[in-house]
């Protein structure tokens, strides 16, 4: 998926406009939760996402989604990440 698809949807689906982050290389984040939901598009490197033991990698591309309060963690790659994230609270 490209940005100008992404923002499409969010906008379909009554998400906010998305703030651009970016995660250092070979950076991680132990479990915790976030006060709001994410859809987030990955637009560069990588980012692991484990939730209850499941881990999943996301690339330039993909499209990853946490619920609100839905406990995580999050290892980036060697490139490090850059994803757009809405977040709805």
């Amino acid at each position: 998926m490209n940005r100008a698809e992404f923002i499409q949807i969010l906008q379909q689906e009554g998400y906010p406009d998305p703030v651009e982050v970016k995660q250092t290389p070979n950076g991680s984040l132990g479990e915790h939760t976030h006060p709001f939901a994410v859809k987030a598009l990955v637009i560069d490197g990588s980012i692991e996402i484990a939730i209850q033991g499941n881990r999943k990698t996301y690339s330039a591309g993909d499209v990853f989604e946490l619920e609100l309060e839905e406990s995580h963690s999050e290892s980036y790659g060697p490139t490090g990440v850059t994803y757009l994230a809405s977040r709805n609270y």
